[in-house]
C-alpha cells in the first residue's frame, strides 16, 4: 500500500516551500515511499512515453534494482573529476529536504552516473551525448531493496510552485509509471557487423608485447571496437530484458542520454559500500564455458593453473590491496582465487571486504582503484599513456566506473565492461584484454571474440 496520502504530499510540499532561505530561489525534496510491486522494466518502459532521459541498475546477485526517469539535476565535471562531483554531491546532499520512512539503501536523493576511462583521450563525436563525468538526479525513481518496493520522487521547488498543483502533477506521473506497461517482444537480429581495424589492433598487441618485453610496462590493456547495424531501432527495455535473461550474476546498466544509450552486463564490482561496508572485487582472467559439466570443470581448472591469466589476476589483486590501505581498515582478502562463472564466459575472482575509515567516501576508493590493472594495466602511468598514443577508439564510458550514491552515503559502481553504445538501429561494442610479455595476438584477438558475445546475443548474434 502507498503510504503517503494526497492530503499528505500536500503539507510536505508546501513546508518545503516556506522553508526555502533568504537569497535562494529553489529548494530539492525528495519524498519515497513504499508501493506495491511493480516490476522495475515495467517502469522504464512506461518512462519512455515522457519523452525524457531514464537509467536503469540492478545487481542480480542482490536483487537490486533503481529505474529513474527525468534529470532534476545534473553534476558535470572534467578536470578534478572525483572532486568536484563529491563537492557538489554532498552541497546538494546537505541541502536537501528528505522524507523517507525508511532509510533504504537507493533511496532519497540518489544520483546516477559515470565517467570516461581516460579524460586526457581526445573524446570522439561516437561519445558527443557523454561527459566526462556525468550524473544525475532523476525526477522519478523505482527502488527494489530486499524484495521492497519504494517510489521517490524528486522535486526542484521554486518559491512561486503551488503545492496543490504540484501534487497533482506527481500523482499524475506516479499514475503513470507506476502501470504495468508490457515490454514489446518483437526481436532483433544483426543486419551486417563491421570490426573496425582488426589487423591495425593486433599490430598494436605485438607493439605493447615488445614494450613489455623491454620492461616499459609489465601489463597493457589494449580494447577494440565491433560496429553493428541492427534489423530495427533498439528497444532499450527490451534489450535489458535480454540481458536479465542471458547474463546472471551480472551488473545490468542503462543510461540514456537524448538518441544513445549506454548499456552492458558487466560481472566487475570496483566497490560497494553500505555503512561504511566496503566490498571490492578484483575480476581478471577469462575463458569460455565448457559444453558439459565435465568440460567446463576441466576449462575452470585449466584457468586456474594458466599462468598468464594467474599473472593478469594477481596485478589486480595487489593493486587493490594496496589502494584499500589507504582508505580502509581490516582489509580481507583470500589467498586463493576462485572461478566465476558466467553465461557465456568464466573468470577468476577474488573478493575483498573491509571498513572505511572516517573522513573518506566512495569516491576516494573510486580515485584510487580506477583503472584496475584489469582495465588499464600496470604501472597506470606507463599502461594508460601507451593506450592513450596507440589504442585505436575513444572508449568513452567503455571499462570505466559507473553506478550510483544515495544521500545516506551508500552507494556502488561497477566497472562498465560487457557493453556497448547503442544509437538507434546501431550499436557500438566493446571488448579488451590483458597484454602481457606472453600474449600472442592472435589470441587475444580471440579472446576479445569470446568478449563480445555476451552483447551480440541480445542482439541476436
Amino acid at each position: 500500500m502507498i503510504e503517503i496520502k494526497e492530503k499528505e504530499l500536500e503539507a510536505l510540499l508546501g513546508q518545503a516551500i516556506q522553508r526555502i532561505a533568504p537569497g535562494e530561489n529553489f529548494q530539492l525534496v525528495s519524498i519515497t515511499k513504499k508501493v506495491k510491486f511493480t516490476d522495475p522494466l515495467h517502469f522504464f518502459e512506461a518512462a519512455k512515453y515522457m519523452n525524457r532521459d531514464r537509467v536503469y541498475w540492478t545487481s542480480t546477485a542482490d536483487t537490486f534494482t533503481i529505474a529513474g526517469v527525468g534529470n532534476v539535476h545534473e553534476i558535470t565535471a572534467k578536470n578534478n573529476r572525483f572532486l568536484v562531483t563529491e563537492e557538489e554531491w554532498e552541497d546538494i546532499r546537505s541541502k536537501a529536504i528528505i522524507h523517507q520512512e525508511e532509510n533504504v539503501p537507493g533511496t532519497g536523493v540518489v544520483t546516477l552516473g559515470g565517467m570516461s576511462f581516460d579524460p586526457k583521450k581526445e573524446q570522439t563525436d561516437l561519445w558527443r551525448n557523454f561527459q566526462p563525468s556525468q550524473f544525475i538526479i532523476p525526477a522519478y525513481m523505482l527502488t527494489v531493496y530486499n524484495k521492497r518496493h519504494y517510489f521517490t520522487m524528486n522535486i526542484l521547488i521554486n518559491k512561486d510552485d503551488h503545492p496543490v498543483q504540484l501534487a497533482n502533477e506527481l500523482a499524475k506521473a506516479e499514475e503513470m509509471l507506476l502501470a504495468k506497461s508490457p515490454i514489446p517482444e518483437d526481436s532483433l537480429s544483426i543486419l551486417n557487423k563491421k570490426e573496425i581495424e582488426p589487423e591495425r589492433w593486433k599490430d598494436t598487441v605485438m607493439k605493447a608485447t615488445a614494450e613489455i618485453q623491454a620492461k616499459q610496462a609489465q601489463k597493457i590493456v589494449l580494447a577494440r571496437e565491433l560496429r553493428i547495424k541492427l534489423s530495427k531501432q533498439a528497444n532499450i527495455s527490451q534489450v535489458l530484458q535480454e540481458l536479465l535473461d542471458k547474463q546472471p550474476n551480472s551488473y545490468i546498466f542503462a543510461f540514456e542520454k537524448e538518441s544513445d544509450c549506454f548499456v552492458g552486463a558487466t560481472p566487475e564490482r570496483l566497490v560497494k559500500v553500505e555503512q561504511n561496508q566496503l566490498l571490492s572485487t578484483c575480476l581478471a582472467g577469462t575463458a569460455p564455458r565448457g559444453e558439459t559439466i565435465e568440460e567446463d570443470k576441466k576449462i575452470g581448472q585449466s584457468l586456474l593453473n594458466d599462468s598468464k591469466n594467474r599473472e593478469e589476476h594477481d596485478f589486480v589483486v595487489r593493486m587493490i590491496k594496496e589502494g584499500m590501505k589507504k582508505y580502509c581498515t581490516n582489509v580481507d582478502i583470500p589467498a586463493e582465487p576462485v572461478i566465476y562463472p558466467l553465461k557465456n564466459l568464466q573468470h577468476l575472482y577474488t573478493p575483498v571486504t573491509a571498513t572505511l575509515k572516517d573522513g573518506y567516501s566512495i569516491f576516494d576508493i573510486i580515485g584510487e582503484l580506477h583503472p584496475t590493472p584489469a582495465l588499464g594495466g600496470t604501472p597506470r602511468d606507463a599502461s594508460l599513456q601507451f593506450i592513450r598514443d596507440n589504442e585505436l577508439l575513444d572508449r568513452g564510458w567503455y571499462g570505466a566506473p559507473v553506478g550510483w550514491l544515495d544521500s545516506s552515503r551508500n552507494g556502488e559502481f561497477a566497472v562498465a565492461i560487457r557493453s556497448g553504445l547503442i544509437q538507434g538501429d546501431e550499436a557500438s561494442l566493446f571488448a579488451g584484454c590483458g597484454i602481457v610479455k606472453d600474449s600472442d595476438a592472435e589470441k587475444e584477438y580471440e579472446e576479445t571474440n569470446i568478449k563480445f558475445l555476451p552483447m551480440l546475443t541480445v542482439f541476436g548474434g
